[in-house]
């Protein structure tokens, strides 16, 4: 893993984090199926299926946007490699109880599956135990398989999703992870 530092946003870093390819590929998904039981009762399951090619995924949220959501955000962690900006993982606290919440990460593509966005998780981790919170939780499309081999790599475990939850009406799946 190459040598960088984390640590809290600087104004100067703001645009570089803005021009920085918010987007990735993927070969699976995590297919949602909701099965009609009994009268009354549904089960809802999730299976990973392998996609016929890789496909390119947009970012749920429109990069022009995050300007107004980091404002919004309890914390911001920036990755510096040789004092540039190369990733960024966005926090907030009180969506749940004692919870930080991971709505952002972000590593630039050049660098991405080196470790940089274990190593923002990480920090992330512990800047949650500094603000009191006993719980992480991440929040990813279910196409993002690299993000969920990783919260999967890191013993994060599916907790939970949300139907239409981003603003382009995907479906939002939640991993968990306790602190203490």
């Amino acid at each position: 893993m190459p040598e960088i530092e984390i640590r809290p946003a600087l104004a100067t870093d703001v645009p570089i984090l803005m021009e920085l390819d918010h987007n990735y590929m993927s070969d699976f998904v995590w297919q949602m199926e909701i099965q009609q039981q009994e009268e009354g009762q549904r089960q809802i399951g999730f299976r990973e299926i392998r996609l016929p090619r890789s496909v390119r995924v947009d970012y749920p949220r429109p990069p022009k946007s995050l300007l107004v959501d980091w404002t919004q955000r309890d914390g911001l962690l920036v990755a510096i490699l040789s004092d540039e900006p190369i990733g960024y993982i966005s926090m907030m606290l009180n969506i749940a109880p004692l919870t930080t919440w991971v709505t952002d990460l972000v590593v630039k593509r050049r660098v991405r599956r080196q470790g940089i966005g274990s190593s923002l998780l990480l920090a992330a981790q512990e800047w949650g135990l500094q603000h009191e919170s006993r719980n992480l939780v991440l929040e990813m499309q279910p196409k993002n398989y690299p993000a969920i081999r990783m919260a999967d790599k890191l013993g994060f475990d599916f907790c939970g999703y949300n139907d239409r939850y981003f603003a382009n009406r995907d479906i939002a799946l939640f991993f968990g992870k306790s602190l203490r």
